[in-house]
């Protein structure tokens, strides 16, 4: 097989079929050309990355000192509500569930009684994120700390860099080279790619990990793209790494500006920024100066512009190409999902790994999934936009009132009326995490769930007291997030 491209799409699917497959059994090459740039802005992972790094039989420390990575607890969102208010969106259990209830359920009815403290108190990540403590989680029985959930913060280059020494060393075969024709059978089916040199490299299956060109996916087999510009009007970012000035906060920041918004990653050795933006809605040198203004550190380089379509493909798989990461689609990196939808792509893969007759059955099924998780994840996004009070610019006033899918609104809609929220099947994001956006962007509901009362106040006044005392407690045992990384993963 054929992996076309590389950056983390490519060399991520590489590490992940050269540690599982044989390589007897099936011959992994990767062609890939220096001249050809990646995108690398997806600094920031979630905490399923976790699994794909057992997957391929990482060390972490040592993964972590070759990237110059630090450790995330999760987002803090800045401006989106209104201006100058702030929320997490923390990793992790928030507060604990009582009597098969929900825990927000209860500080819902606390805090219409005025008794409840903010909701980021009775979360150990938000409280140690803005502490800038962190800790890998440890036996400590029913507490907290044995349950710490945490993804990373890394340089995305110096990530496809560790991933393609780890796959040559496993029998990948790299070759440097820019496409210069496709060759195709009579029913379509790719057959070889032909470089600029004139060799021929001939596969019956082709990854398509040529980022946003789509070499295979898109300009070979014409694949349909759906295009979601309309719910999520960012189109454009620039970007440029920064001077460390302070000791790395231990999460993701992502700050509201009047037509997008800025991210801030920090990681051992620099600090990644960006501002992600509308360009119906503002110019190019707009969003540049408003990224200059706002981070902190000399700039290492120029800014970096990036255009993009938010969407995806209507079939990531077609024939025998499979388009994992850019090529397969686009979601802004608001929630740090682009590395994940890379590694659920490849999840799926070995769920569906082809025949050499390539069943179409199988194809609808892997297309049928990938196109849910897509849908998902844009529902998230979306929320973001659309759950905001910001009426300061003609960019916020669209988001507020534009209408949404139907699975966003009733989302919207079960959490309005009584604070409820159901998951659908596998979505990537739980209710926690609905919850922590909903609440932060001030979607107050008009009640909570009637099983609350059976609890009494005191009772439950208690209970939160106790709640809020263990995550205290847990906060001031964790090490600051530098200590942490100097004793155990420093670059």
């Amino acid at each position: 097989m054929i992996i076309l491209g590389g950056g983390s799409a490519g060399w991520m699917t590489a590490a992940a079929l050269a540690k599982t497959f044989n390589k007897q059994q099936y011959q992994i090459q990767l062609i890939e050309s220096d001249e050809i740039g990646t995108v690398g802005v997806g600094e920031a992972t979630i905490p399923p990355v976790q699994l794909f790094n057992k997957l391929i039989g990482l060390d972490e420390n040592e993964f972590m000192k070759q990237t110059q990575a630090t450790f995330k607890l999760g987002i803090k969102f800045v401006n989106w509500d209104q201006i100058g208010h702030e929320y997490h969106h923390a990793f992790g259990d928030l507060g604990k569930d009582i009597g098969g209830l929900r825990f927000y359920q209860y500080w819902l009815k606390m805090r219409s009684l005025g008794q409840a403290k903010k909701f980021e108190e009775y979360s150990l990540n938000a409280v140690a994120s803005e502490e800038k403590r962190f800790m890998r989680s440890i036996d400590a029985g029913n507490s907290p700390l044995s349950n710490i959930a945490y993804a990373f913060h890394f340089d995305a280059t110096l990530y496809a860099k560790y991933l393609r020494t780890l796959s040559e060393q496993c029998g990948v075969l790299r070759t440097e080279g820019k496409v210069a024709k496709v060759q195709q059978h009579a029913n379509g089916f790719i057959k070889s790619l032909i470089l600029e040199d004139g060799s021929e490299h001939t596969a019956d299956f082709f990854i398509d990990c040529s980022g946003f060109s789509a070499l295979l996916i898109g300009k070979t087999l014409n694949t349909p793209f759906e295009d979601w510009s309309h719910w999520l009007p960012c189109d454009r970012a620039v970007a440029v790494a920064s001077e460390s000035t302070q000791t790395p906060w231990s999460f993701t920041q992502a700050t509201a500006h009047a037509a997008g918004w800025q991210w801030r990653i920090p990681l051992q050795h620099r600090v990644g920024n960006g501002h992600v933006y509308s360009s119906q809605f503002m110019s190019d040198e707009e969003a540049k100066k408003i990224l200059l203004d706002n981070i902190e550190g000399k700039p290492l380089a120029e800014p970096r512009l990036i255009k993009f379509k938010t969407g995806h493909r209507r079939q990531c798989w077609n024939k025998n190409c499979l388009a994992i990461g850019l090529s397969s689609g686009f979601l802004e990196p608001l929630e740090s999902t682009s590395l994940h939808l890379i590694q659920l792509a490849i999840e799926q893969l070995f769920k569906f790994f082809p025949h050499a007759d390539f069943d179409q059955v199988d194809i609808d099924e892997y297309n049928r999934q990938a196109t849910f998780d897509f849908e998902r994840i844009r529902d998230f996004l979306i929320l973001h936009y659309k759950v905001t009070q910001r009426d300061d610019s003609d960019f916020w006033n669209y988001c507020r009132t534009m209408s949404v899918p139907e699975t966003v609104q009733q989302k919207i809609d079960l959490f309005r009326n009584n604070g409820r929220i159901f998951r659908i099947n596998n979505e990537m994001f739980d209710y926690q995490s609905w919850f922590q956006v909903m609440n932060g962007q001030g979607l107050t509901p008009r009640a909570y769930e009637p099983l609350v009362d059976m609890l009494s106040e005191k009772e439950l006044a208690k209970t939160m007291h106790n709640i809020h005392a263990v995550i205290r407690k847990s906060a001031d045992y964790m090490p600051a997030h530098q200590d942490y990384i100097n004793a155990n993963c420093k670059a």
